[in-house]
């Protein structure tokens, strides 16, 4: 049977393979069918479509990169529309900005609860800003030149020289030169003073202030003639002869050297009481209370250093506690705010590093009787009962709202002697200054 099979399909391929040919002819190409002539067309120029096409097709060939596959089209197309989406967000997001701020402008900003952080001149009472606070200082010490000369002097060396251990220094030298002439009136030695001395100058003649002290106690410059060299002159201060007669001035002045301390603008309060609000826990605080000094940008650097450090250990909790307490070190004023029982509220600005004792000295000064006994609680309620904290070791930096609660055994028997009907615990004078809380 098998081989039935196989005679079929041998003389079927023999039947198909064409017309035969003998083994001494040369070999025939295979004959093709005749093909129906096409006339050509004549062709067209593109349309405009087709050239925007074209053109935009050939810009993609330039941009596509010659190192791996190209992108597909589908996948081109999705890039093409996720870039369009993006940038069509960016000129909302820009627009809608510059819209806010416009509308800023028409309408205003938040006021910020405050307009910054103030000082007042002990000397003259004039209240300035905090970045006027020196030059204020200066201007008011030297108009005092002419009332006192003297003290405006040690003023100028305690106030205006920040390194206190060279300020001690100085003033326990000049005060060993004035103490020699009262005790040794009659040596003439201690009535001189060299200024190219080697102690004078770099004690004494490098801090401000020092020679305008010399000369407001009696002191006047001559060239003198060096002892032991009669052909050397330097220049000396030298005690007037009328001063020998007022010794017991010359003894004050130098107590007065010796115990001054810097003069220091006092801060500013900025007393403000304000109607009930339910706005009263939120603060717009200037920039004065965020701006660093350099000394504070060093320690800041310093301690976020230390941070990055510390962030590679294992920290106990008392050690954590620790660091936040340092974080809120980094604020120099802080804005708080006493709610009373009645809604009224009480506003001042603090050192962040003063007491909880000022803040409640504070209160106390405001109050029409300042004898009722009152707490501070903090925000989340708590009491605060250790006066002795400073604001920045309690968390109330840079800004906080604390609540003012009464004794209530004092209360009950102050309403219940009471006559006339409630009133606000506040002085009546504050109470005229209360304005909304914006």
């Amino acid at each position: 049977m098998r081989k039935f099979f196989q005679e079929i399909k041998a003389d079927l391929k023999f039947k198909t393979a064409g017309p035969g040919q003998k083994l001494s002819e040369p070999s025939r190409a295979p004959r093709e069918k005749p093909k129906a002539e096409v006339a050509p067309k004549p062709r067209q120029a593109p349309t405009d479509e087709a050239q925007r096409a074209a053109a935009a097709a050939l810009a993609r060939l330039e941009v596509k990169p010659k190192a791996g596959k190209a992108p597909s089209a589908s996948q081109e197309a999705i890039r093409n529309q996720v870039r369009k989406e993006l940038m069509a967000e960016a000129a909302a997001s820009e627009k809608g900005l510059s819209m806010e701020e416009k509308e800023q402008e028409e309408e205003g900003a938040a006021a910020p609860s405050v307009s910054g952080v103030y000082f007042i001149c002990p000397l003259t009472g004039t209240v300035v800003r905090k970045d006027q606070k020196e030059k204020q200082l200066r201007e008011a010490i030297q108009a005092y030149f002419s009332v006192d000369p003297v003290a405006a002097s040690i003023m100028e060396i305690h106030t205006f020289n920040k390194d206190r251990e060279k300020v001690r220094l100085c003033v326990e030298t000049m005060a060993k030169y004035l103490d020699n002439i009262y005790l040794h009136p009659e040596e003439e030695k201690y009535r001189k003073i060299k200024l190219q001395n080697k102690v004078f100058q770099e004690r004494i003649s490098c801090l401000e202030g020092t020679h305008k002290f010399f000369q407001a106690v009696g002191f006047e410059t001559k060239t003198l003639p060096v002892p032991g060299q009669e052909t050397t002159e330097e220049e000396f201060y030298v005690l007037k002869e009328e001063v020998l007669g007022r010794l017991e001035d010359l003894r004050e002045h130098k107590e007065q050297l010796l115990s001054s301390e810097p003069v220091r603008a006092q801060l500013h309060r900025q007393l403000a009481v304000f109607h009930p609000s339910p706005a009263a826990a939120r603060f717009e605080l200037p920039h004065d209370f965020f701006s660093l000094t350099a000394e504070e940008l060093r320690r800041e650097q310093r301690l976020r250093t230390e941070a990055v450090e510390k962030a590679s250990m294992l920290r106990t909790r008392a050690m954590r506690e620790k660091d936040e307490q340092r974080e809120m070190r980094k604020y120099n004023y802080t804005l708080l705010r006493v709610r009373f029982p009645d809604g009224y509220i009480l506003q001042g600005t603090f050192y962040a590093r003063e007491s909880v004792s000022v803040l409640y000295n504070f209160v106390r000064e405001a109050l029409r009787d300042d004898w009722l006994p009152f707490e501070l609680l903090g925000p989340g309620g708590l009491k605060l009962t250790d006066e002795n904290l400073a604001f920045n070791e309690c968390g109330l930096v840079p800004s906080a709202l604390l609540s003012l609660a009464w004794d209530a055994a004092v209360m009950a028997d102050v309403e219940a002697a009471a006559a006339e009907e409630q009133r606000s615990p506040l002085r009546p004078e504050l109470l005229a200054r209360a304005q909304p809380l914006s």
